[in-house]
């Protein structure tokens, strides 16, 4: 991690009504090895076309300037190319890569397990690895995009069949700059089976990284802090804008299921508000639920369906 600063607009933050800012956490509660947020609180809406998404991923081909980094240091390892072939949309524009997930800890959990060498900073504040899912970029390419990705903007990360949103949180810039790694909480809800951890990562390039460009795909200031999400329903609705936006620019439909850290999915209806105020489409007033965190809002979950208070 290399600390650099530069100012982060939140131009979004007109997007999400009061509604949606109701929901909130308080992110030291959740700052354990083994007790941070639930998979639900920041995973896809099913509506999501998911394997469609990876697909389009991996026949990406326009690759960026100086976008190729291996997965790790070891010599010969294989090199991962960035593209850009999805960075012109007027919405929903986004590089793309497909690598492996290595855990990164830097920040207040930087004494994780099996990370002796971590650093209690990230880029842009001093995130919790345990409460934070952030994704993490190669320093030089941060750095040659840095007004397309000022920080903390919002990624869509497909690992195992399922997708989740994360933030733009760290830099690699290791000798090597390697690609491939996300946040302690990010890599166990993608391989909650694997005990992932500093020094053991998922080593296989299978992870799709979509990381959304531009001012419109920062999470508010609102919904963070320096050191954790505090409202993850707007980190959920501004991926699922963004992520739905990028679906129609690649003309794809239907959805997969996006799932949660166990490995279950939810099923949630494409149904709307009656009252024309729900801003999270597919979690709106009686769709599926299993919890308060699945519907938009302040709706909550009664008997399996989202519902007013």
């Amino acid at each position: 991690m290399m600390t650099y600063s530069r100012s982060i607009p939140f131009a979004l933050l007109a997007l999400f009504g009061t509604t949606t800012l109701a929901q909130t956490v308080d992110g030291s509660k959740y700052n354990k090895p083994d007790g941070g947020p639930p998979g639900s609180y920041f995973a896809a809406s099913s509506t999501i076309p998911v394997a469609a998404l990876q697909s389009a991923a991996a026949k990406a081909s326009v690759a960026v300037p100086s976008g190729t980094y291996p997965i790790n240091g070891d010599k010969g390892a294989k090199r991962i190319t960035i593209h850009s072939d999805w960075a012109d949309f007027d919405e929903g524009a986004a590089y793309v890569f497909v690598a492996d997930m290595d855990v990164d800890c830097d920040g207040l959990d930087y004494k994780c397990k099996g990370n002796p060498d971590g650093q209690d900073e990230t880029n842009f504040g001093a995130l919790s690895a345990y409460e934070v899912p952030f994704y993490v970029v190669p320093d030089k390419f941060a750095r040659n995009f840095g007004k397309q990705l000022p920080g903390n903007n919002v990624g869509a990360i497909i690992c195992d069949g399922k997708m989740f949103y994360g933030i733009f949180g760290d830099t690699d810039a290791d000798s090597p700059e390697v690609i491939g790694e996300a946040s302690w909480l990010m890599a166990r809800t993608c391989f909650p089976d694997a005990d992932l951890n500093g020094n053991s990562g998922h080593g296989t390039p299978d992870v799709t990284y979509i990381v959304f460009a531009g001012a419109n795909a920062v999470l508010p200031s609102s919904a963070l802090n320096k050191n954790y999400v505090t409202n993850f329903t707007t980190l959920r609705a501004l991926g699922d804008k963004l992520v739905t936006a990028l679906a129609k620019n690649l003309k794809l439909s239907g959805g997969s299921g996006s799932g949660s850290g166990s490995g279950s999915t939810t099923t949630t209806a494409a149904s709307s508000d009656p009252t024309g105020t729900c801003e999270w489409e597919g979690h709106c007033e009686g769709a599926s639920c299993s919890n308060g965190n699945d519907c938009s809002g302040q709706l909550v979950c009664k008997s399996g369906k989202c519902a007013p208070v």
